[in-house]
């Protein structure tokens, strides 16, 4: 009988696990106001946010990404990324933060930068 419970509850972990994944890396979303478009230098950023979990080249600007991604099968996803692009001088160019909620009434609006 003991074996039937442990089959069971393995079975059960099993397709919990299978239903759920999480991609990148947490960052520090709340510093993400602190961002000044032409002012915030490169290292400043990776000061607050840490390394990027990705990097990139968008029309000629570095680009680093910054994403965390959970998805569910039992629940609604949940997805933060914030993208900062730099001019030539290693400064932030632009940048664009997005995040998404079960409930839109409760989102603190995506900022972006020039």
């Amino acid at each position: 009988m003991m074996r039937i419970y442990s089959i069971a509850l393995l079975l059960l972990l099993s397709v919990a696990m299978v239903g759920c994944a999480t991609v990148g890396q947490p960052y520090a979303e709340h510093k993400v106001p602190e961002i000044k478009v032409g002012e915030t230098t490169r290292a400043q950023i990776q000061q607050m946010f840490g390394n990027p979990w990705r990097t990139g080249s968008e029309s000629g600007q570095q680009t680093w990404t910054y994403g965390h991604y959970r998805y569910s099968a039992f629940s609604d996803a949940q997805t933060s990324d914030l993208v900062v692009r730099f001019n030539e001088q290693n400064r932030v160019a632009s940048y664009t933060f997005n995040r998404t909620t079960a409930d839109p009434s409760k989102d603190s609006r995506g900022h972006a930068g020039p």
